[in-house]
């Protein structure tokens, strides 16, 4: 069983709220980045205004000349700078001066030296529960004790921009984790609201019903992202709406064309049993009743073919015909009938070559030639002509002298059981389903036909694929 895919409210919802998240945790690791070297840099400029208090002091001779001058000028430089401890080595590690309770053995350890202090040349380390932050540097000393440079250990307690900013970061993830579980609620919600047209448009939909398929959508009133949608489905419901009316249509028609073979069934055999009657008699009854049942198996041959077609079931032996014999041989069934009713056959064009069912493209045939010899008048004649349309085409032309049929109804002479002339609904002229079948067959072939009536002259005109000739 195929899992059911996340509905859209949560995807939009979960890569919005990844997207608020992430760019919240990174706003606050820049925020808390952008604090730290603020304090790095504050403490860099009191290490550095040390620094040149001192350089300034032993740059003067008279100042440090002398251990104890020199001790207590150094204690007063560093006096005014609170948590700031240093210590003042020899070239050969003895010790020249260090603030008093100050961690002598950790300073020691920091033995790398620079030129200047900048962000970057600061170290912080972490000794008996303290946090420092400091840097080595080398002085010279003024004359005549300047021999080598000193190396100058200076560093400052940062336990409270420790404490500030561990409170800082607690706070910023508080705050970090409360805003994103707004940004979810309020993407949640938004997109909530978004789905509103697609809700109404649902409840629209739910509104449509067999005896209400005239409700449209309108797409004016939606998003311009559903428009494309509502259009679509206006299209759907215009063909369903269709297919409904031709349905219901089609179901009236056979009830009506079924009810006259029922009812001269019925007739007759009430006719038959009122009284007794000859041999010959109830055979004539017989008879009578037989062509009505013929009839009604025609009629009901005809609506499965129609079904098969609408099904695209229409699987025929796929053969190169050839127009010209079909057409020659269809003359000759029905050439009896013609000269009977003094009607004449005419037949133009040379041989063209079709692929399809052969039987089916011979019935097709069939039933424009009995049409067209049914409606032409004494005396006059049925051409079939057959011409090369294009290339890769032929088409098939019957035309015959008729009734004049009004534009209108040309269209619809391919629907099911449609009659132009509803008064000429007479015995043997069938139940008005040959055009359609022959429009399916025509289809089934990839080809096309239509209707057209010119003065008294009714053409039908086939056009299906062509294929070389054998």
């Amino acid at each position: 069983m195929a899992r059911r895919p996340a509905s859209l409210a949560l995807r939009l919802t979960v890569f919005i709220g990844s997207v608020i998240t992430v760019l919240l945790l990174a706003f606050g690791w820049l925020i808390e980045r952008s604090i730290d070297r603020h304090f790095v840099q504050q403490d860099v400029d009191e290490l550095n205004a040390v620094i040149e208090s001192v350089s300034q002091l032993l740059s003067e001779p008279e100042r440090a000349a002398g251990d104890e001058a020199l001790q207590r000028h150094l204690a007063s430089a560093v006096s005014g700078h609170h948590n700031v401890q240093i210590r003042l080595t020899d070239s050969d590690e003895n010790l020249l001066y260090a603030t008093p309770h100050s961690n002598l053995k950790r300073l020691a350890g920091l033995t790398s030296s620079a030129d200047t202090i900048d962000i970057d040349s600061v170290k912080t380390w972490k000794d008996q529960g303290q946090t420092y932050r400091g840097a080595a540097v080398q002085l010279m000393l003024a004359e005549p004790m300047a021999q080598a440079p000193v190396t100058l250990v200076v560093a400052t307690d940062i336990d409270f921009h420790v404490h500030y900013l561990d409170s800082f970061r607690l706070y910023l993830k508080l705050i970090t984790l409360a805003a994103c579980l707004i940004a979810i609620l309020a993407t949640w919600f938004a997109v909530y609201q978004g789905h509103a047209p697609l809700r109404r448009i649902s409840a629209e939909i739910r509104r449509i019903k067999s005896d209400h398929l005239s409700i449209r959508l309108a797409p004016a009133t939606v998003p311009v992202e559903l428009t494309e949608l509502a259009i679509s489905f206006n299209d759907m419901l215009d063909r369903i709406e269709e297919s409904f009316a031709r349905l219901s249509n089609f179901c009236a028609d056979i009830a009506h064309e079924l009810r006259t073979p029922i009812t001269n069934l019925r007739t007759q055999t009430e006719v038959a049993l009122s009284q007794a009657r000859d041999l010959e008699q109830y055979q004539e009854i017989l008879y009578s009743s037989l062509e009505e049942y013929e009839r009604m198996a025609k009629m009901v041959s005809d609506m499965l073919f129609l079904a098969q077609a609408d099904n695209q079931q229409l699987q025929g032996e796929r053969v190169k015909v050839n127009l010209l014999t079909e057409v020659q041989m269809l003359f000759e069934y029905f050439e009896a009938w013609a000269d009977e009713r003094g009607v004449a056959l005419v037949c133009t064009g040379s041989a063209l070559w079709v692929e399809g069912d052969r039987l089916m493209l011979r019935r097709a045939l069939s039933n424009l030639l009995s049409n067209a010899i049914r409606y032409t008048a004494v005396g006059q004649a049925v051409t079939v002509s057959l011409l090369a349309h294009s290339s890769d085409g032929v088409m098939i032309r019957v035309e015959n002298p008729g009734l004049t049929i009004d534009p209108a109804h040309l269209p619809k002479l391919f629907d099911r059981f449609y009659r132009a002339d509803p008064s000429r609904q007479r015995k043997g002229d069938g139940a008005g389903l040959g055009l359609a079948i022959v429009k399916s067959i025509i289809a089934a072939h990839g080809g096309h036909i239509a209707a057209n009536s010119a003065g008294e002259q009714m053409i039908f005109e086939i056009q299906l694929p062509r294929v070389p000739a054998e």
